[in-house]
């Protein structure tokens, strides 16, 4: 099976670089690539970058030169406060964009474009690890507390950069996408644990991105072909 792992944020990325530190780094036009050998398979890993244009651009971009029959985003995510734990993973099977503004029509159906569901049911159940199945919401933004009672409303629990960029491509491609995003800190009504606080970030990053490795193989092994 040809699959691609594609990682987003910048910090991200220096995580997964520190976990395979005699791999061979090369370029492609969104960033940075390489090839690692994870238990029983061998996996193409990108850095697309942050936000929704970079991710759009690189899934196109592999999905077009690389073919994959399966592409894997590990990531980070905002957790809602009282809606999901710091550390929890989540399986999105649903991803839409929260901060597109229109003043001039419907915004819902602007909000419905941009929307995908994820078809998972190549994946076997029971599912290898604890995760929490649900919705995220993308913007290119820091998630800002005055948001989240609107989010929530729409069935989110948590928020990221770039989830619903790299759904909407894939979707639209007809592929195979798994999206695996643990909660590295909690926004609520009085802001975020991580804001202003980056260090803290960066370490619970680190951790994160060594779990989602680790437990990669078992989610792979996991496909219902």
């Amino acid at each position: 099976m040809n699959i691609t792992v594609i990682v987003s944020a910048i910090i991200e990325w220096v995580a997964v670089r520190e976990l395979f530190p005699h791999a061979e780094i090369q370029r492609f036009p969104y960033g940075e690539r390489m090839d690692i050998q994870l238990a029983d398979f061998h996996l193409q890993v990108l850095h697309s970058g942050w936000g929704k244009i970079a991710s759009a651009g690189a899934m196109q971009y592999l999905i077009d030169h690389y073919s994959p029959d399966l592409v894997v985003n590990l990531g980070t995510c905002g957790g809602f406060e009282g809606a999901i734990r710091q550390g929890d993973v989540v399986l999105v099977d649903r991803a839409f964009v929260y901060d597109i503004v229109e003043l001039m029509g419907d915004f819902g159906a602007v909000k419905s474009y941009y929307e995908s569901e994820l078809d998972l049911s190549w994946l076997s159940e029971p599912y290898p690890h604890p995760v929490r199945r649900g919705t995220i919401a993308s913007a290119d933004s820091d998630l800002q507390p005055e948001k989240i009672p609107y989010l929530m409303a729409q069935g989110a629990i948590a928020a990221d950069w770039e989830s619903a960029a790299l759904a909407w491509v894939a979707q639209r491609n007809d592929r195979r996408l798994l999206i695996l995003r643990a909660v590295s800190d909690l926004v609520g009504a009085h802001g975020g644990e991580a804001y202003d606080n980056i260090q803290l970030f960066k370490e619970r990053t680190r951790g994160i991105m060594k779990n989602l490795f680790d437990q990669l193989p078992d989610w792979l092994a996991n496909i219902r072909l």
